[in-house]
């Protein structure tokens, strides 16, 4: 990597107001106040150690997630913005993204963040049923998600409209007026994930207990395929396999990591990846938040695994990442990470099969590839 290439800052908010059902995230809840700005400081601190890494390095973007971001007072998130540009030069152009959660509450800190340096806002509205919502383990409504981004609309320069679909019970018919309720509502981007149960979730062991029904494949692939219908549409592109915007409004953040670009991520059970020199390191944070910050307060972060991802490994991971978006991947890039080409054979039996598609130097997933991703990653990458 050299100075001039994308370079990301992902911080990690590790608390939640309540667990949902279906979330494995790295995600805690505390029954007493969290002494947020003491956090806000470990954060800071173990930003200075990734400089230290990164030296002559521009941040282009930077993501809080978490947890829940939008618990965070502005206060906190002013501290670590204004840590984080003492210690990188900082593109002028930077996407800084928060999640926020659509509750009244954590509306009320929207002007808070815009001011502190948020410039891109993802509402996790989830669901526009009630019913679904509490389900879900959401601590908000329905109408009061809408107010939410449409407050959220009025005040950042960007923002995205996040929601799952293919839950329990969810019919096409029911989707289809959902989502399009939805569309009347965004501005320029959706993130659409369909529900995937998770071990070490309520959701997984109600689904092992026989007691959560999930839609079969064929109801899940005929609601994908109405989410993809519904967006082009509306003229949102799905740059990515869960991700739809209109031109300009893709996630630049998350594109980083879809390119498999370098980023550092700080906070409790936080990822990085950084390049130095020919190797790639990939370094892990510890997940207790309490045991993080007293780490980054004895030795100045909370990396509990700092190890060397071999080539083969950086072209699994690129090419995973990769066929997730539109773009694809480079194919001599990937040939050069794995030390040899892709089997022309496999090119053409994946093709023939219309799973993928190859326009000159790039490998691309087609609509069809996209939902067998992962089987045709795994015949590529053998």
């Amino acid at each position: 990597m050299t100075s001039s290439d994308p370079f990301g800052i992902y911080v990690h908010w590790p608390f939640c107001k309540a667990k949902c059902p279906y979330c494995d995230f790295n995600s805690h809840v505390r029954h007493a106040p969290v002494d947020a700005l003491s956090f806000a400081r470990a954060l800071a601190t173990e930003l200075a150690w990734f400089a230290a890494q990164t030296p002559g390095r521009t941040v282009t973007s930077i993501f809080f997630g978490g947890g829940t971001p939008s618990l965070m007072p502005p206060a906190a998130v002013g501290h670590v913005l204004d840590a984080l540009a003492a210690l990188w030069p900082v593109s002028p152009a930077v996407e800084t993204t928060l999640e926020a959660n659509p509750t009244s509450i954590e509306a009320d800190n929207f002007r808070g963040y815009r001011t502190a340096g948020i410039n891109r806002v993802s509402v996790g509205v989830q669901a526009l049923d009630d019913g679904d919502l509490k389900a879900l383990g959401r601590q908000h409504s329905a109408a009061e998600a809408l107010d939410a981004f449409r407050l959220a609309a009025t005040i950042f320069p960007r923002v995205s409209f996040d929601m799952i679909y293919a839950r329990p019970g969810q019919t096409p018919e029911a989707w289809q007026a959902e989502l399009s309720r939805a569309l009347a509502e965004q501005q320029g981007h959706m993130s659409l994930y369909q529900l995937t149960i998770e071990p070490g979730t309520a959701y997984f062991d109600l689904h092992a207990g026989g007691k959560l029904m999930m839609p079969g494949d064929g109801l899940a692939a005929d609601l994908f395929d109405l989410t993809q219908e519904l967006t082009a549409r509306a003229g949102l592109v799905a740059y990515e396999v869960s991700n739809h915007a209109a031109p300009g409004h893709e996630s630049r953040h998350n594109l980083l990591y879809w390119r498999y670009g370098d980023y550092a991520g700080v906070g409790p059970g936080a990822h990085s990846r950084i390049s130095a020199g020919e190797n790639r390191h990939a370094l892990i944070a510890e997940k207790h938040p309490e045991t993080w910050r007293g780490l980054v307060e004895k030795q100045g972060h909370g990396i509990i695994s700092d190890s060397v991802v071999t080539r083969e490994d950086q072209a699994s991971e690129y090419l995973l990442m990769g066929l997730r978006i539109a773009e694809g991947i480079d194919i001599g890039h990937y040939a050069a990470l794995a030390g040899r080409a892709i089997a022309p054979a496999k090119l053409k039996h994946l093709e023939d099969l219309g799973f993928i598609a190859t326009e000159g130097p790039r490998l691309k997933a087609t609509p069809e590839g996209r939902k067998l991703l992962n089987a045709v990653i795994a015949e590529l990458a053998v």
